[in-house]
This record gives structure tokens, sequence and C-alpha cells, in this order.
């Protein structure tokens, strides 16, 4: 019961914030002047709905957390063990922090449903909902070591956490994007489509190094050898997001560099072609964000693991 609960608050958790982190980003690096007044108002519900989701889940986090340590189903709502676990750990200094900080995310993504006039309100959102995410590095198995080993694995971890919401976070507005593609007549969807693929896939070329890198290093502090990523169960769950994340980079290359440049050349040629190959990426991106779900999944049951390293 501890256990599922802790690994379904993780989960969403993970998807409220990366969400919230990859939409908050995308309009500073998707397309140039002002947004489509259509996507900007549905990203703003997108990005309220995930930071409730985001407040809510990390309190159901916190309070599985502290039934974990305690052993009992009980402690959920004793106040006591919940006091104690913000009082007597790191997590719970950290963990409080976090909530604090959701609550701000929360009250400024409520501010446009009152307010039109909140300046540079998309770099506002980045950079709190970057914070809110990377301080998750600062919790779990990035602090299992000490001094300079700590820093660079906490520093790696947030890397990786930052890189993942960029890509996945950013396909929900680039789903949104091509559904409205297929569905409505381009005469009156006023953005550049291909500017748009173009520099999604240049962030996506910076996503995935960051993750290839940082997820070695996390590696080397976790697993440490082949047999411990072989031969013991965190390893063997590692795999099985390795082979995960594999399947999100075959779809995103295949959009690079067959779908995207078809569509490019259909817009030209002939827009009812066009409009088939913005279905076919549209449905690669919407696999690629399943694929991301379950990534997700995985990460949630790995940090609930004793790490390969040391088995």
């Amino acid at each position: 019961m501890i256990d599922f609960g802790l690994i379904l608050a993780r989960l969403l958790h993970y998807a409220a914030t990366t969400t919230l982190a990859g939409v908050s980003f995308f309009p500073l690096y998707a397309y140039a002047g002002t947004e489509p007044m259509m996507l900007c108002r549905w990203r703003q519900r997108v990005l309220l709905t995930a930071a409730v989701l985001a407040l809510l889940s990390g309190l159901f986090w916190f309070a599985f957390s502290a039934a974990n340590m305690s052993g009992t189903v009980a402690d959920l709502i004793d106040p006591q063990v919940v006091w104690a676990v913000v009082r007597d750990t790191a997590f719970g200094g950290v963990w409080i922090a976090r909530m604090l900080l959701a609550i701000i995310v929360v009250g400024v993504t409520a501010m446009p449903l009152f307010s039109r006039t909140i300046g540079n309100q998309d770099l506002i959102m980045s950079v709190l909902t970057a914070a809110l995410l990377a301080s998750l590095a600062g919790t779990g198995h990035s602090q299992i070591e000490e001094g300079r080993a700590s820093v660079i694995h906490v520093a790696s971890d947030a890397a990786h956490l930052l890189a993942a919401s960029a890509w996945l976070g950013g396909l929900f507005p680039l789903g949104f994007i091509l559904l409205r593609q297929t569905m409505t007549n381009r005469k009156v969807w006023s953005i550049d489509l291909d500017r748009v693929l173009l520099r999604f896939s240049g962030m996506g070329y910076i996503a995935v190094a960051t993750l290839i890198g940082s997820g070695l290093v996390n590696s080397w502090f976790l697993v440490g050898t082949a047999s411990g990523l072989l031969e013991t169960a965190y390893g063997q769950m590692l795999v099985t997001k390795l082979a995960l994340f594999a399947g999100m980079l075959g779809l995103a290359v295949s959009n690079r560099f067959w779908i995207v440049p078809s569509l490019a050349k259909a817009q030209i040629d002939d827009l009812t072609v066009s409009t088939v190959w913005a279905a076919k990426l549209r449905n690669h991106v919407l696999s690629e964000q399943l694929l991301g779900l379950m990534v997700l999944l995985i990460v949630s049951v790995l940090g609930t693991m004793r790490p390969a390293i040391g088995q």
C-alpha cells in the first residue's frame, strides 16, 4: 500500500513538473514574435492544471515518504510523524521549500485569470518551474555521496531532469500545434510550422546530448559496473528505461529526417498531402509522449529501489 502510493505520487509529480517546465520553456525557443492567442490560452490552462497537480502530488509524495520512514500507513495523518520528518531529515526540509515554491508557481499561473498585464510571464514561469523541477535532484539517491561527489551527482541529476522536461514537456504544445494543423484551415493558423519544427529539433539535439551525458554520470554513481546493470533488479529496470528512451530517440530521428522534410515539401507541392504528413507527425509525437510517460513510471519505481552500486 505504502510502496504503491509512493510510486503513484512520484509518477504524478514527475509528470506534472516535467510538463510545467517543458511547456514554460516552449515559447522561449519555438517561435519568434507574438504567440498566437489560441496557443497562449491553451498553454495557460495546461500550466495551471499542471501546477495544481504538482502541488497536490508533492504533498502526497511527502505523506507517503513519511509513512514509508515510519513503516505504517496510519502515520500518513500523524502530525508528530510528519513534523519529525520535517525537523529531522534533509528530505523534509527540501520538500517543504519545494512545496512553498509550488504554491508560488500556482499563484503565478493563476494570475492570467485576473490580469492581462503581466510582463515577462514566460521568463518568470521558466525560472520558477526550472527551479521546482531541478530541486528534485536534492532528494533521493543523489544524496548517497558526500562532498564533491555529491555536488557532481546533484548537478548531473538536475541537468538530466531539465533536459528531459525540455523534450518531453515540449511535446505537449508541439502536439497541440500539430492537432490544430490537421483540424484547422491553415489560413487562420498564424504560426510558421516549419520554423517551429526546426527550432524544436535544435532544442532536441541539446536535450538528447545532455540526457546521454548526465545519464552516464548518474549510472556511474548508481550502477558502477556492467554486472550491476545486468544482474541486479535496479540495473534491469534501468535497461528497460534505456530501451524506452531508444524508442523515443528513434521516433525523433524519424521525425527529423523523414517526416519533417516530407511535410515541408508537401506544403509547397500539395496542401492535401501535407495534412497527411502532419497527421503522421502528430501520431509520432503522441507515441513519444506515451513512451515518455512509461519512462517516468520507471523513474518513479527506481526511486524506491536500492541502487545497484555495492550490491
